[in-house]
């Protein structure tokens, strides 16, 4: 099945209790982390997320855009995370290893990111460790910005590699996921969608939701 996780970058932050119940027909929320160094906007961080943890159970995706992820990881995993991503991009590998090492240790799932210059080999030291690949098809930091197709041969490839090394693992898109861009997502072996104007500027939430679950 295709799960959705609505990104809450697009929801209005003086009401986002009522922005985040007005998903409830999503399977993720998905939580953007930005520290205005590994990208060019600073959006929100751990006592959000604790105040998040404390009106909803739904999963909560959080994706760290930050420098040095394996800094805070352990925070987020305390401040109710159930799964953290972290950028191949943002560290040395023995880094990001330990970031891993670290969330899986409180118990919690663990992905890698990938930027859209981000060749797909970069998975390959991790593929079999993590629970999520997450792969941008827009550059990191701003909401509402245009689909990259030229993307989906990273998916693909990607795809490809989870099937024959770890059959589990998630596969996340991220960036311009709307109903004229959904199914390429899933075509190309997408599971996961994040979407974030799409559904938070739709009429109609639960209907676009449904609606980016593709045919």
């Amino acid at each position: 099945m295709i799960k959705i996780s609505p990104s809450i970058l697009s929801a209005d932050f003086a009401n986002l209790e009522r922005d985040i119940h007005r998903i409830a027909d999503a399977d993720y929320v998905h939580v953007d982390v930005m520290d205005g160094v590994f990208v060019p906007n600073i959006s929100i961080g751990i006592p959000v997320l604790k105040s998040i943890r404390k009106v909803t159970d739904m999963f909560l995706d959080v994706h760290l855009m930050i420098t040095q992820p394996v800094r805070y990881v352990e925070e987020f995993c305390d401040a109710g995370a159930d799964l953290v991503t972290v950028h191949v991009e943002a560290d040395f590998p023995e880094n990001i290893q330990a970031a891993i090492d670290k969330i899986h240790a409180k118990g919690k799932k663990a992905g890698i990111v990938l930027k859209p210059k981000t060749t797909w080999e970069a998975v390959l030291p991790y593929i079999d460790q993590v629970e999520l690949i997450l792969v941008m098809t827009v550059e990191p930091g701003f909401g509402g910005q245009k689909f990259m197709a030229d993307q989906m041969p990273k998916v693909a490839a990607i795809r490809k590699l989870i099937n024959e090394r770890n059959p589990a693992c998630e596969l996340e898109v991220d960036g311009g996921v709307a109903p004229d861009t959904c199914q390429t997502c899933i075509d190309a072996g997408a599971n996961v969608l994040v979407a974030g104007s799409a559904v938070y500027k739709a009429e109609d939430i639960p209907a676009r939701i449904k609606e980016l679950r593709g045919k």
